[in-house]
């Protein structure tokens, strides 16, 4: 047998079923977790955090800002001028919602918006080329569909982040309970 220069068989990443092999899946694996790791580290270096915990910066908000219209597609109003005041109260809310998380959950959604705020991370794990001013309602969608049914646990649970953070933040506001039936709290007798 002839001598391939190496391990030429290790660089094969799908075995004979035309599965991944758990080597790749594990490699692919460590590089998120670094890149998570990564771009949260130069999120907190670069962005001082606020008296009053986490803060959404420019970058941040910007990234939210895109991610919310698709994540609340459907339930914002057609309007534009409606629409942007739905949308930055939906952020306010979610900022708010990030506030009241214990400081280490704080400190977790920060790393992921500093993920996304780092353009090569971006790039990578959402595809999203250009900055989030001018992202595309149907690519973000894209994306995030893709993460809500990834292979690693960790892009899933990033998702769900993203997801129950907006979602939690636009229906505890009274303005949206109309549109889905929604009488309120019941109210106490005094």
């Amino acid at each position: 047998m002839a001598y391939t220069g190496g391990m030429a068989n290790s660089r094969n990443t799908r075995n004979k079923s035309g599965s991944t092999s758990r080597r790749t899946f594990l490699a692919a694996g460590g590089l998120a977790a670094l890149a998570l790791g990564a771009g949260g580290a130069w999120y907190r270096a670069t962005h001082r955090q606020t008296p009053h915990g986490f803060a959404l910066d420019g970058e941040a908000r910007a990234a939210l800002h895109a991610i919310a219209p698709a994540i609340l597609d459907g339930a914002l109003a057609h309007d534009p001028g409606r629409r942007q005041r739905q949308l930055g109260a939906a952020i306010d809310a979610v900022e708010a919602a990030i506030r009241g998380l214990p400081q280490a959950t704080q400190e977790e959604v920060q790393d992921l918006f500093g993920l996304l705020a780092l353009r090569p991370a971006r790039r990578l794990l959402t595809g999203v080329p250009t900055g989030w001013e001018s992202a595309d309602l149907a690519h973000v969608s894209a994306f995030l569909q893709e993460w809500r049914v990834h292979r690693l646990k960790l892009m899933r649970s990033a998702y769900g982040a993203l997801h129950d953070l907006v979602l939690g933040a636009w229906y505890a506001q009274p303005a949206s309970w109309e549109a889905i039936g929604y009488p309120g709290p019941p109210r106490v007798p005094a």
